[in-house]
């Protein structure tokens, strides 16, 4: 099975020899050191500063190019070594490893978000209990009581909406849920 070669690398081929591949990387520093070298040709000939000035801007523009592209081809490399390695080390522990994988199904999902509304029901009822509890007037008690009842109510269906829940039947022996009147 054949790998696939990174443009602009050397490589060796089927001989041993090392070829070079020509890719954009190579022809784009080709041109940039054909511009330097104009420059300079036409610097030298016509000796004027505004020549030079346009040698020194190629220049560093042919500097930043290499700059570039062996900075790209160094960070490409350890990448690519980078990803081998982790290649490398997940592989056995996929072939060894059991399958993690765990699926959920549309009604698991509503069941939670059900389960967590009922929580949420729960905690503002709570509130309401720790609001009204030291109230001594019989609307404040008439809160508690309310209160608690909408909390067995919401506990209740909670735990029919459970698996594995059998326990959890309603006063009149069924699974039904139980209703009433839930303060928010």
């Amino acid at each position: 099975m054949e790998s696939m070669q990174i443009l602009g690398n050397s490589s060796t081929d089927a001989s041993g020899q090392r070829k070079i591949v020509v890719g954009p990387s190579t022809i784009s520093l080709a041109v940039m050191v054909t511009v330097f070298l104009i420059a300079v040709i036409f610097a030298a000939n016509q000796n004027d500063v505004i020549g030079w000035l346009v040698v020194i801007i190629s220049l560093g523009w042919l500097l930043l190019s290499l700059f570039l592209v062996l900075g790209l081809r160094r960070g490409a490399k350890k990448v690519n070594e980078t990803i081998q390695r982790t290649t490398a080390d997940m592989a056995p522990r996929a072939q060894t490893a059991p399958s993690q994988t765990t699926i959920y199904s549309e009604a698991d999902r509503t069941r939670d978000l059900k389960l967590d509304h009922s929580f949420k029901i729960v905690q503002v009822q709570s509130g309401v209990i720790k609001q009204y509890l030291d109230g001594g007037t019989p609307e404040a008690r008439e809160m508690v009581d309310r209160a608690i009842e909408t909390i067995e109510i919401t506990a209740s269906n909670a735990r029919d909406m459970m698996k594995g829940s059998t326990s959890s039947k309603n006063s009149q022996g069924g699974s039904e849920p139980l209703s009433g009147d839930i303060i928010s």
